[in-house]
């Protein structure tokens, strides 16, 4: 009997996951906007959000096992959880309105003119230039990209799994580790390939989308996506 239940659990953690990953803006579209900004690989895409998600479900999961291991009611471990998803939600927002005011600047600092050139012969010509990449190298831009991926996997880690403590609860009740361990990695591969799945069709989607003049923005776009996402979570309650 015990057996059945566990597995009837362990679905509802799948539709769970599911549903909880895709109501939540803040699991995909940070990054898909990082992705088209800083002109990240799908695989590198992937692999930062594979990890921020493992990272996003394990801290819920270890926060459970040590609530369980020290006796700590079920109400309790939910207000630290909602203290966790309170600091995420602040930690996008800030982020977001940092990255939306530095990709302003850049795009501002960035901004195409023209260069007028006369030649010995009399020839008179013009040409578009850009001061800031026509200085900055690939490996300088790669250096500035570096610190992101962390700054996104650290705020998914705050970030918790509201409806994973409540779920692995009732296994470990019943003093069924192996039920625990089957609902929490049920919940977590569902929560993971969600995020991967959007993430994967949406960053095909925009390979198509060229911004033209706009594309300057590309890091501002990006910065007020994340901005906009985290509001969402923190006033919308998505």
């Amino acid at each position: 009997m015990i057996v059945n239940e566990i597995w009837i659990l362990a679905g509802t953690a799948v539709a769970l996951g599911f549903v909880h990953t895709l109501l939540g803006p803040d699991h995909y579209l940070p990054f898909i906007a990082m992705a088209k900004a800083r002109q990240w690989s799908l695989k590198r895409t992937l692999l930062i959000a594979f990890f921020s998600g493992l990272g996003h479900v394990l801290s819920s999961v270890v926060l459970g096992f040590l609530g369980l291991a020290l006796g700590i009611a079920v109400n309790k471990l939910e207000a630290a959880e909602s203290w966790r998803g309170n600091a995420a939600s602040w930690l996008f927002i800030g982020f977001g309105f940092a990255y939306l005011i530095w990709g302003l600047h850049r795009a501002i600092k960035n901004k195409p003119h023209h260069h007028v050139h006369t030649h010995a012969d009399g020839e008179i010509h013009e040409h578009l230039h850009q001061h800031e990449t026509a200085h900055v190298h690939v490996h300088d831009l790669k250096k500035k990209a570096n610190i992101t991926p962390w700054i996104l996997f650290t705020i998914f880690v705050f970030g918790p799994c509201e409806p994973l403590i409540p779920l692995i609860m009732y296994p470990a009740a019943k003093h069924n580790l192996a039920g625990v361990i089957l609902v929490a990695t049920a919940f977590g591969i569902a929560t993971i390939g969600t995020m991967l799945t959007i993430i994967t069709l949406s960053t095909w989607g925009l390979s198509f989308v060229r911004l033209g003049p706009l594309e300057r923005y590309a890091h501002a776009l990006a910065g007020a996506m994340i901005f906009l996402s985290g509001l969402a979570v923190q006033f919308l309650g998505l």
